[in-house]
C-alpha cells in the first residue's frame, strides 16, 4: 500500500511514540490528523514541540477515545487508522484498573467499530510486548501465549482480542503492532530509562529502581516507528499480529550501569523497594523474535542500543527538556 497522500489518522498522538510517528507519516506524505486527549489547557502534548510549520501541517482533534461519537467524527474521511492512545504505566494500574478498562478495552472497541462502518481501508492497533508476560521460550514469536500479569496486560489483551474479533467476524482490514520495549526522546517520566537519565542529570549519585534482573527488548523509537509504517504498507499483514523487536535483551541492571557509565560513572544504584512490582506480576524475561515483520516488510533495526541511548540522553541534556521531568518524584 503507498502511503503518499493517504489521510491517516493517529491516536495517541500527542504522546511519546505518537508524537514521533506523526513526524514520519508527514515525511511520508501523508495527510494527518492527530488524535490528542482533550484537556482544559488546550495542550496538545509533544505536538507543541514541533516547529510552527510542521505544526501547521497537522489537523488536531482534541477528543477522549472512550466517547463513541467523537471518534467517529474523528474518523470521518480517513484512509488508515493508527491507533495508539492508551494508558501504559504498570503500577497506576494497580491503583485505577477499571480506567485501564474503559481507556484500553472500550476505546479500541469504538474505533474498530467505527473503522467497520466508515469501511476505512486500514486500521493498526497497538499492542504491547507486556501481553506475553514472562518469556516461556525464545525469542518470542507472535504464537507465545498470552499471560496477564499485570491489569496493564490485562486489558491490553482484551483490546487485541477485540481488534482480532472484527477482523475475524466482519474481515475489517487490521492489523495488530506490538512493539517490544520502545525508547528515545519525549519518553514518559515513568519509564526506566528517562527514570535514571533524569536523575543522573540532576546531579544524583544514588539512583533508585526496582528489580534489576528483568531483561527488555530495546527499540529505539524511530525503528519503532519505522516498523509501524512498514507495517502499514504490507498488506499480507492483514489479520496478523506482528512483534516489533531487536531479538536481543539487556538486564533492567545492565542497561542502568551503561547509562551511568555514559554520563557519571560515579553514582551508584540503590533499591527503591516502592518501584518493586508485585513478585508474580513482575514480567521478567522479553526478547523479542521479528522474523514476522523482516519476512512481510522491508524493516531492519537501524539503532543499536549505545546509538539509541546516546541520542536519548542527548535530548534530556537540552535544559527546556529536561524541567519537564520531576526527579525526585517516583511517578506510578
Amino acid at each position: 500500500m503507498e502511503l503518499k497522500n493517504k489521510k491517516v489518522l493517529v491516536t495517541g498522538a500527542d504522546g511519546f511514540i505518537g508524537s514521533h510517528l506523526v513526524e514520519k507519516l508527514l515525511e511520508e506524505g501523508c495527510i494527518v490528523r492527530a488524535f490528542v486527549c482533550y484537556n482544559s489547557f488546550n495542550s496538545w502534548g509533544w505536538l507543541d514541540s514541533f516547529p510552527p510549520a510542521m505544526q501547521k501541517q497537522i489537523e488536531v482533534f482534541s477528543g477522549d477515545i472512550r466517547d463513541p461519537n467523537g471518534v467517529r467524527t474523528a474518523m470521518k474521511g480517513i484512509d488508515i487508522v493508527f491507533h495508539l492512545a492508551a494508558l501504559i504505566a504498570i503500577p497506576f494500574s494497580y491503583h485505577s484498573p477499571d480506567s485501564y478498562i474503559d481507556t484500553n478495552v472500550k476505546g479500541t472497541l469504538n474505533f474498530v467499530q467505527a473503522a467497520k462502518d466508515l469501511g476505512v481501508e486500514r486500521i493498526l492497533v497497538t499492542s504491547t510486548s507486556e501481553v506475553y508476560g514472562t518469556a516461556l521460550y525464545v525469542p518470542i514469536d507472535e504464537k507465545h501465549p498470552r499471560q496477564p500479569q499485570s491489569p496493564y496486560s490485562a486489558s491490553k489483551i482484551g483490546a487485541d482480542c477485540i481488534a482480532e474479533s472484527f477482523y475475524r467476524s466482519f474481515d475489517l482490514p487490521l492489523t495488530i503492532v506490538r512493539p517490544f520495549n520502545t525508547y528515545g526522546p519525549r519518553q514518559s517520566a515513568r519509564a526506566v530509562i528517562p527514570t535514571i537519565i533524569t536523575q543522573l542529570l540532576n546531579g544524583k549519585t544514588e539512583i533508585k529502581l526496582g528489580d534489576l534482573t528483568p531483561t527488555r527488548d530495546l527499540v529505539y523509537v524511530k525503528d519503532t516507528v519505522n516498523g509501524f509504517v512498514e507495517i502499514a504498507k504490507s498488506t499480507a499483514l492483514i489479520g496478523h499480529d506482528c512483534n516489533i523487536a531487536t531479538a536481543s535483551e539487556i538486564s533492567v541492571g545492565e542497561l542502568a550501569q551503561e547509562l551511568i557509565d555514559q554520563i557519571n560513572p560515579a553514582a551508584k544504584i540503590e533499591s527503591d523497594e516502592q518501584r518493586l512490582r508485585p513478585e508474580k506480576s513482575e514480567v521478567f524475561r522479553l526478547f523479542g523474535a521479528n522474523e514476522k515483520i523482516r519476512e512481510y516488510t522491508s524493516w531492519q533495526q537501524q539503532y543499536n542500543l549505545k546509538q539509541g541511548l546516546a541520542n536519548t540522553i542527548e535530548w534530556f541534556k537540552v535544559p527546556e527538556n529536561l524541567k519537564q521531568y520531576k526527579a525526585d518524584i517516583y511517578n506510578i
